[in-house]
């Protein structure tokens, strides 16, 4: 009988944890029907950007299954539309962070000396600073200040990847320093030591022993700050410095219902549940995986 590997047992821990799992089913059924919100609005024949002003605030019906807005548009694409703007920024923000934020940590673990004060004393720096004014102060400067043409910075993509680099220069520092108080574990374990007897140089073992063994608890850390950095992004959409209108985030689309809540509050209603349930659902996976990945964990 051949013994289960690592992986294996850590998906059968996963699936175990119940809410782990019910969310993992919500986050892929979220994430396929947003990334098929075009071919959706397609089959049925609906133009989630189109207004019709004498269809405002209609009730679900065959046709518009959540209603429609307060510009005639179909509420249930203009969702899965804000869901794409929303996971896109999530997911991608997370996965920059992680990546600046293990570069960091591994360097400033390894190498050690001044080079670990001043990184170190660079993340106390960034989280030290108020998160939601420098979030607004970053997402307020005008791009074509700084170079960029007009045409570019006016553009939805521009606005969209704008924000996820935004979010990501001031999501790192928790994985930071967890990749670092990694590094200095694994850098006296002994496979690094003999990596380093046999030559390798640092690099190498900086990213071909170090990092892999410590990916267990990166995974966690990315995953549970996807939900924080939808939130963020939701934030600054729903102040007016995000994602802008005509194209949907749950963000913007809050900010268009909160002065129609008494006269048609799922308006609101659903883009928050969404965000609600969304960020819930991460940090139930993220729980899910702390377990299944702690070598310390029952396996039951």
């Amino acid at each position: 009988m051949t013994a289960e590997s690592p992986r294996h047992r850590a998906w059968v821990q996963l699936t175990r944890h119940r809410l782990a799992r019910a969310s993992l089913i919500f986050l892929a059924l979220l994430l396929v029907l947003s990334l098929s919100a075009p071919l959706i609005a397609d089959l049925r024949g609906i133009d989630p950007t189109a207004t019709d002003l004498f269809r405002r605030f209609e009730p679900p019906s065959a046709e518009h299954w959540l209603g429609t807005d307060d510009l005639g548009r179909d509420l249930f694409q203009r969702l899965l539309d804000g869901g794409r703007v929303s996971l896109l920024v999530g997911l991608s923000g997370a996965v920059l962070s992680a990546f600046l934020g293990a570069l960091i940590g591994v360097l400033a673990g390894y190498l050690g000396g001044r080079l670990d004060g001043f990184l170190m004393r660079l993340t106390d720096g960034v989280i030290s600073l108020p998160l939601l004014p420098l979030l607004i102060v970053l997402a307020a400067i005008d791009p074509r200040k700084i170079g960029i043409p007009a045409e570019i910075a006016q553009s939805e993509t521009f606005s969209l990847y704008r924000i996820v680099v935004i979010v990501a220069l001031t999501g790192w520092t928790t994985v930071a320093r967890l990749v670092r108080a990694e590094t200095l574990s694994l850098k006296a374990r002994d496979f690094t030591r003999a990596a380093r007897a046999l030559g390798a140089r640092p690099g190498r073992i900086m990213f071909r022993h170090i990092l892999p063994n410590a990916a267990g608890s990166l995974v966690v850390a990315t995953t549970m700050s996807v939900g924080a950095l939808i939130l963020f992004e939701s934030t600054l959409s729903f102040l007016g410095l995000g994602t802008q209108p005509p194209a949907a985030s749950w963000g913007n689309m809050l900010t268009g219902a909160q002065e129609l809540l008494q006269q048609a509050p799922m308006l609101a209603l659903w883009p928050g549940l969404l965000i609600f349930l969304t960020v819930i659902a991460f940090n139930f996976v993220g729980d899910g995986l702390q377990d299944a990945l702690d070598p310390r964990s029952e396996r039951r």
